[in-house]
């Protein structure tokens, strides 16, 4: 307890991290506060939630602004899945790849073009949005609610985009990640109080087993994010002397993640779960058993769900990480400073065999990854409430655990960088290990 308290003190003396930690609470609280501020023309007391099945998820995601039927209602994932549509077009359209490899320029048109295509989709999402609303509580005309409220969600989304980048440039972490997660955390206590509640006394013990699981499993998610295959290396040569000649004899390794594509094949795969339920919302008074079928499919604790998307994850895994990890450039980098892998031949026997490394050990993670997808419907058949079932693993879990680690990684190299070492004693993260040497 002594070492965390000096831990503390240590983040809030730098002038500069403490700065940057005031303004991320700051950020916070107003994107928090927005989340409750109902839409014009909306009577509060007549607001009903039809955050269910797939929408509970999105609700979730976005700490209850969906079902406050707030001005942030639509959040940040309207950004994300813009950011998601670029991403592939840079892989698929040569004129995007182009772009990208534009350096400083093309990173700016690709922003822009992802503002642009955000708007697009907020628009169109809005239309989806305002149908679920209860008629009852909309109390204005409803022409003008419509185009009111998708001017105003497309603001809402905007600004929360706006907020995203001020936290990474002003605050601390990745600041879209950070509103998801906040908005998934803001969930949490609410759940544990509830579930203990639904217990009472009899149910103590299994309340205090659920909580016990629940730590195992969060540690099971850290141990998955954070894994890492070495592959050693070595150098040709000596690069230098003294100091440098000793650095160059340290023994140094390439990490490949277990799980390199991170919290993104959840993600791309729960984009796509969501089409079943807005098409069964449409075709529910075309054809009842089509309709019937897509809502089954919609329903996030049915088997035919859960197995759908178990095996989108399985797919879009191996896919992201196809395009996130580059064995070609991973072998011509180490080919160009001298570097080889031990009893490996340089380039492209060097290249093969990091991509078949990386094939063996995604095979697992992505395994792994989609069984913590799918472990909150176990937890929901064994009696575990609907809302507390969502920590027990899914995007939401994974989202918090992926969010809080990069937050002590930024502030574990501001401490570094002042050289307080009892950060080093006692808030160091295992699989963060020195002397790792990674080609670029």
């Amino acid at each position: 307890m002594n070492k965390l308290i000096t831990t503390v003190k240590n983040i809030f003396a730098i002038d500069d991290l403490r700065t940057r930690i005031l303004n991320t609470l700051g950020f916070i609280a107003i994107f928090r506060l927005g989340s409750y501020v109902v839409l014009p023309g909306i009577d509060p007391s007549q607001l009903k939630s039809n955050a269910q099945g797939i929408f509970g998820v999105l609700d979730t995601l976005l700490g209850g602004a969906f079902s406050n039927a707030s001005i942030f209602a639509l959040g940040i994932m309207p950004y994300i899945s813009a950011s998601i549509v670029l991403q592939l077009l840079t892989i698929a359209v040569p004129y995007f790849q182009k772009m990208q490899k534009e350096g400083e320029s093309g990173r700016k048109k690709i922003n822009q073009i992802t503002r642009v295509l955000t708007i697009a989709i907020t628009l169109a999402q809005s239309v989806g949005f305002i149908a679920t609303i209860n008629s009852e509580a909309i109390v204005a005309s409803t022409t003008l609610f419509t185009i009111s409220s998708m001017i105003i969600l497309t603001a809402g989304t905007m600004f929360c985009m706006w907020l995203g980048e001020k936290i990474t440039d002003k605050g601390i972490g990745n600041g879209i990640s950070m509103l998801i997660m906040i908005g998934i955390a803001s969930r949490l206590p609410g759940a544990i109080i509830a579930e203990a509640i639904s217990k009472q006394l009899n149910g103590a013990l299994l309340f205090i087993l659920e909580l016990v699981v629940l730590y195992f499993i969060v540690m099971a998610v850290v141990m998955l994010t954070q894994a890492i295959r070495r592959i050693p290396i070595q150098y040709a040569k000596q690069m230098g002397a003294g100091n440098a000649a000793a650095v160059s004899a340290q023994r140094q390794f390439i990490p490949l993640k277990v799980n390199a594509a991170g919290v993104m094949p959840i993600i791309f795969a729960q984009s796509l779960m969501f089409i079943p339920a807005l098409v069964g919302s449409m075709w529910r008074d075309v054809n009842e058993d089509v309709g019937g079928f897509l809502n089954t499919l919609s329903d996030p604790h049915s088997f035919v769900h859960n197995l759908l998307f178990a095996l989108l994850i399985l797919v879009f895994t191996y896919f992201y990480t196809a395009i996130s990890v580059n064995p070609n450039q991973i072998a011509d980098d180490l080919k160009r400073s001298g570097g080889f892998v031990p009893g490996i031949k340089p380039g492209l026997a060097t290249s093969e065999f990091i991509d078949d490394v990386l094939s063996k050990i995604t095979l697992p993670g992505a395994i792994f990854l989609a069984i913590v997808a799918i472990l909150p419907t176990f937890a929901f058949q064994l009696g575990v409430s609907r809302e507390f079932s969502s920590f027990f693993g899914g995007t939401s879990l994974i989202i918090m655990v992926g969010v809080v680690l990069d937050t002590m990684n930024q502030i574990e190299s501001y401490l570094l960088m002042k050289h307080y070492d009892s950060m080093m004693k006692s808030g160091k993260l295992k699989g963060r290990t020195q002397n790792i040497a990674i080609a670029s």
